[in-house]
């Protein structure tokens, strides 16, 4: 096999910028078989590799790229499904340029192998073309539960399924998905993709119970009670954050969390949709993460004349990935950097007006190893609005601690655990993803509930020994 010796990746093919401002179809179109082939060359299958040590899943990378490489489509895919569940979700929206592309030796002297594009390629090709159905496992009697369909728990189900284990997955919401349901766009991830991912875990036997509030329907201690020999807890963080100054209890005022599941879940961008939402012709978005990039580019497609992404540090600080900051940036998304809101302004009505603001100075580095944003007295100035949108991450919903005797949480309602494993401190019961970090990336989220699911088949199988 001829080797691609190119220095930059074989560019993705994208919808124009001004024709995507108005649609949520997808952005990005995907590889052609030849331009996957021609990437996927220029991987050096190393030795040691790298790659995967950067995968919080494991992924053989070399070993699927190769068979990307000698056209083996299905081959590459099964690959990619022997260590992730969601191979598709994560081609799209894996941050893979501070994981396994910053590790990829071809980085060095230029641009990393592309390895989410053909991770999303060799999905895509497979439910495309593939017919046969995985051959469900031998069960082994036993029960385990698992309280949110999100990536991590989806993640879980998927590999104890895999075991032979009857599990069943308890989720708050009508649809399954977590935040690839309510929190990403679907021009950024289509709801269909991950209808069809989860819909190939239902296929291996697993059961998705819709509608179940765990700590309100039922407890984490009535479903220990009712014969489930484990209880992961997924349930992400889906509590909004805001930050406490005046004017935020105006009409025009959402989170981010409130605005997406409006839009993603609800589906309020449609014509016909009974899902009520504003559709400001001015709207700021507080914040610098991919969330803030996702409600503003929401934001751009609902009508707005014009959207203002505000961040409290500069461009090099902003957490949002890069690919989503250019993409914004081509939308005609404007950013102001190093700029923090102190209040927001209303008419008579009660609606916002606009966005007070004061400018920032970069001091020396936090907790956290950025620089803190110092306030310039004296700067303070006024940005026109009429919506405005806090994207300033969420923390877990207290409903489970609260209906959970022994179970220690963080001082920010994070669930404790004891390492990797995911054990909390409770016997039997499990957690992982953004219910135990806070918000955090979905790729994260999967490796938890895969290292969780491992330490419960152990437990188990030494308590049945």
């Amino acid at each position: 096999m001829a080797r691609n010796l190119s220095k930059t990746k074989v560019p993705m093919p994208v919808q124009d910028p001004h024709t995507r401002g108005r649609n949520f179809t997808e952005v990005a179109l995907g590889y052609t078989q030849e331009m996957a082939v021609e990437e996927a060359r220029r991987c050096l299958d190393c030795k040691h590799k790298p790659c995967v040590a950067g995968c919080p899943v494991a992924i053989d990378i070399p070993a699927f790229i190769g068979e990307i490489a000698e056209g083996r489509f299905e081959e590459s895919f099964r690959v990619l499904n022997e260590a992730s569940a969601l191979p598709a979700v994560c081609g799209r929206v894996c941050p893979q340029e501070t994981q396994c592309e910053q590790r990829c030796v071809r980085g060095l002297k230029g641009e990393p192998v592309a390895i989410g594009r053909l991770e999303r390629f060799a999905a895509d090709w497979h439910r495309e073309h593939a017919c046969a159905l995985p051959a469900k496992p031998v069960p082994n009697g036993r029960k385990v539960a698992v309280v949110g369909a999100g990536p991590g728990g989806l993640t879980a189900a998927g590999e104890l399924a895999r075991m032979g284990y009857a599990v069943t997955v308890f989720e708050a919401l009508h649809l399954p998905g977590g935040v690839l349901s309510y929190g990403i766009p679907e021009f950024r991830l289509p709801k269909d993709i991950v209808m069809a991912e989860v819909n190939a875990l239902i296929s291996l036997g697993v059961e998705v119970m819709l509608n179940t509030v765990i700590g309100k329907t039922l407890t984490i201690d009535e479903l220990l009670e009712y014969g489930f020999k484990a209880v992961f807890i997924a349930s992400g963080a889906g509590l909004p954050r805001f930050m406490g100054i005046p004017g935020e209890s105006l009409k025009g005022v959402y989170s981010a969390n409130e605005y997406l599941t409006r839009i993603n879940l609800m589906k309020a961008y449609e014509e016909n949709s009974l899902t009520p939402i504003l559709r400001g012709r001015h709207v700021a978005v507080v914040g610098g993460g991919n969330v803030a990039m996702d409600a503003a580019r929401c934001a751009k497609r609902l009508g707005a004349g014009d959207v203002s992404i505000i961040y409290r540090r500069g461009f090099e600080e902003l957490p949002a990935r890069r690919e989503e900051v250019h993409h914004a940036r081509e939308e005609g998304i404007a950013f102001h950097f190093q700029t923090n809101p102190v209040q927001i302004l209303g008419d008579e009505r009660g609606w916002v007006r606009a966005l007070e603001c004061i400018k920032m100075s970069l001091g020396v580095p936090d907790a956290s190893g950025r620089r803190r944003p110092i306030g310039q007295p004296g700067s303070n100035y006024e940005l026109a609005a009429d919506v405005v949108i806090m994207a300033l991450g969420t923390s877990s919903n207290p409903l489970i601690r609260l209906t959970t005797p022994g179970l220690e949480t963080d001082k920010w309602g994070g669930i404790v655990v004891d390492g990797q494993d995911g054990l909390t401190s409770r016997e039997k019961v499990y957690a992982g993803g953004d219910v135990v970090t806070g918000s955090a990336t979905v790729i994260l989220a999967m490796g938890a509930g895969k290292d969780a699911a491992r330490a419960i088949d152990r437990m188990i199988m030494e308590k049945s020994e």
